[in-house]
């Protein structure tokens, strides 16, 4: 008997040890939110750990996921910017499809925000191609007279951590970052490095698809 109602009088305190932990990883992830809304921070890590220190918890062990992040981030961007970041995310997704259609002979993909439609005023262009080396790639643009910077990224793919080769070009309102797999690898669909999750990408005429949706 004595345990039974030990029991019942924790119950109410856990209901409520869990109900403000949510409340903290809501209050994280909107202002996390905020952060890669206004502020431009891209890293969805980094803007929740800033966040925790903003809201007065630095050390705190409720960090929201990731997808928490992001519906914080649809949430915030259809309350406070939503005139202004579908025009930008139009002249995004027009900007991503003439870089696709350029690099055509390397089967490009748009990923990232700008595809699931989270981009914000400070978002780049994200495309991976898929060709023999990075060097066929390279020749291409330099025929092209398009300067590029060089520069690696980390993602999972195929089970282990590998490191892949980036080519960025300053587009017109933003940088365009293109991701270079090699040929063999189309296959398979890298994951997220913030949350494992396969990452979403489209071809040229889903990009097309989403813009005559508006």
């Amino acid at each position: 008997m004595t345990k039974e109602l030990g029991a019942k009088r924790s119950l109410p305190h856990r209901e409520r040890e869990k109900a403000a932990n949510q409340r903290m990883r809501e209050r994280i992830a909107q202002q996390a939110a905020r952060l890669i809304a206004e502020d431009g921070q891209q890293d969805y890590a980094l803007a929740k750990l800033k966040a925790a220190r903003q809201i007065g918890a630095p050390d705190t062990h409720n960090l929201p996921n990731n997808n928490e992040v992001e519906q914080a981030l649809r949430d915030y961007q259809s309350l406070y910017q939503k005139d202004e970041q579908g025009v930008r995310l139009r002249q995004l997704r027009q900007q991503a499809l003439v870089a696709m259609k350029l690099l055509e002979r390397f089967n490009p993909y748009l990923v990232g925000s700008v595809l699931n439609g989270t981009a914000t005023r400070y978002s780049d262009i994200n495309l991976q191609v898929f060709a023999d080396s990075a060097k066929a790639v390279e020749l291409f643009l330099l025929g092209q007279q398009m300067p590029y910077k060089s520069s690696e990224m980390r993602l999972h793919f195929g089970g282990e951590m590998r490191t892949f080769p980036v080519l960025s070009l300053q587009g017109d309102a933003t940088e365009i970052n293109i991701t270079v797999f090699a040929t063999g690898d189309l296959r398979q669909i890298p994951r997220s490095h913030n949350d494992k999750r396969p990452l979403e990408r489209a071809r040229a005429k889903q990009v097309e698809a989403l813009l005559e949706e508006g």
